[in-house]
């Protein structure tokens, strides 16, 4: 293995900054696809299915552009960051036009085109990290990652909020998405675009011969099954992590909407067909009703920023220590986890929105973690010449929790636990639980902290 020299946290910063793009896409994603969903007429129940696309692209799209990007080089992009630029490019696109929706078909098709977008770029960018750093900084890159997309996370899930402060209206007809969201999404689509091309700009990449790159001609499918009967057991095991994390969030994003309009500020969204628009007291009654709908949904949206400007916090003070210390993953990402279940479990809890704050602070904490402790182990447990293919087959365990969520797997269970909606948060908060318990599987003590030999 080639030694790489050690990189300052401006070269780490330069190189993971294209993550601020992406995370505007994740966040405005996550924070208002839901709202788009339930503008267009979906019901509460039908959300969770119309996500499903994201997960499935991710599922599809990642293996094969980590497998591409370990055996590409352009003579002027190098290895990882072609990808970054054709995802951007694509990503900026979708963005633009996703809040342009007229009907739901239309939204949870720009929801697919928009996912497997961004994971053309996000999935080099994970591997970029390995690829630049030896091991004893792999933790301080992912952190610092982790830093810039909670900024991005922040910004960006604030941006209806702020605009419509500004004198937009967030208000809209029928079915029609109110202009602060188009304006939100536009924003989003030149600052992916432009966080992106910084990147490429201000990074370079070693050349083939000083990455030991795998030359041999193999098949994509035989490579791909291969290295899953190789799996690593570490990796197997960040895979029961991640399954039971990432299906906590996928609960949160896909139905956290829903969930505190209706439990936290009294205000469910309206559905067009309870009212006689022709009858003017009824069609006055729904336009207060989406009035208090849409403003309770900017300030969900608000609020799931603060689990980004959170998430950024707890990186920061992890990128100082980490610049000068080792950290034990192991411990740190139980503890994050933990706490991140016990903000979600308390949201049944709360009656004054104001305490939503509360929840989401331990919330960021446990996805600052989600975002850098797994790669970071994952990282010293894998053949460094397959980064590419094993990141992208690391999100089997992301995607696999999400699909099940989506097809049934989240309402099932949320309503095992009671009909309300707030219930869907309860259980994100078990399943974190779960995840952050799951830690003790990890043994490998150069994957819970990195020795030097």
């Amino acid at each position: 293995m080639t030694l790489k020299p050690k990189l300052s946290f401006w070269q780490i910063w330069n190189m993971s900054f294209g993550f601020l793009g992406i995370q505007f896409g994740f966040a405005l994603q996550g924070g208002f696809m839901s709202r788009i969903f339930q503008t267009l007429g979906a019901e509460k129940d039908a959300i969770p299915l119309l996500w499903i696309a994201a997960p499935l692209t991710g599922l599809l799209v990642q293996p094969i552009i980590g497998y591409l990007s370990d055996r590409t080089w352009h003579p002027n992009l190098g290895r990882r960051r072609p990808y970054f630029l054709i995802g951007a490019i694509l990503s900026s696109l979708a963005l633009f036009f996703v809040p342009y929706s007229s009907a739901l078909w239309m939204a949870a098709g720009f929801l697919w085109i928009l996912d497997a977008s961004i994971n053309i770029s996000m999935e080099p960018f994970r591997a970029l990290v390995a690829d630049k750093l030896n091991d004893e900084q792999r933790s301080y890159g992912f952190v610092v990652q982790t830093l810039i997309i909670g900024i991005g996370t922040w910004v960006a899930s604030n941006l209806p909020w702020l605009i419509t402060k500004l004198g937009v209206t967030n208000e809209a007809e029928p079915g029609v998405i109110p202009p602060s969201v188009k304006i939100a999404f536009t924003i989003g689509a030149f600052v992916f675009i432009l966080s992106i091309l910084y990147t490429i700009f201000t990074t370079s990449e070693y050349p083939p011969d000083e990455l030991e790159t795998n030359k041999k001609e193999n098949s994509f499918l035989r490579d791909i099954f291969a290295s899953i009967l190789n799996m690593p057991t570490t990796m197997k095991k960040l895979g029961v992590i991640q399954f039971f994390s990432w299906f906590a969030f996928f609960v949160m994003w896909s139905l956290a909407t829903p969930a505190l309009t209706e439990h936290v500020f009294k205000a469910p969204s309206p559905n067009l067909e309870d009212f006689n628009m022709n009858i003017k007291i009824e069609a006055e009654q729904f336009e207060i009703n989406n009035k208090k709908y849409q403003d309770a949904a900017d300030l969900v949206g608000s609020y799931m920023g603060t689990y980004g400007l959170s998430s950024m916090a707890f990186a920061l003070l992890l990128t100082f220590y980490t610049s000068k210390r080792r950290i034990n993953r192991k411990t740190t990402h139980m503890i994050s986890l933990l706490l991140g279940g016990f903000g979600f479990l308390i949201m049944k809890y709360i009656n004054n929105p104001d305490w939503l704050i509360f929840s989401f602070v331990l919330i960021g904490i446990s996805w600052g973690s989600i975002l850098s402790m797994p790669y970071a182990m994952l990282s010293s447990s894998i053949d460094e010449k397959k980064m590419g293919l094993y990141m992208g087959l690391f999100n089997m365990f992301i995607v696999f929790p999400q699909i099940v969520a989506a097809l049934g797997g989240a309402n099932f269970l949320a309503n095992l636990i009671g009909s309300s909606a707030i219930n869907a948060m309860t259980l994100a908060g078990i399943c974190l639980i779960m995840a952050g318990l799951a830690n003790i599987l990890i043994t490998d003590k150069n994957v819970i902290s990195y020795i030097n030999d």
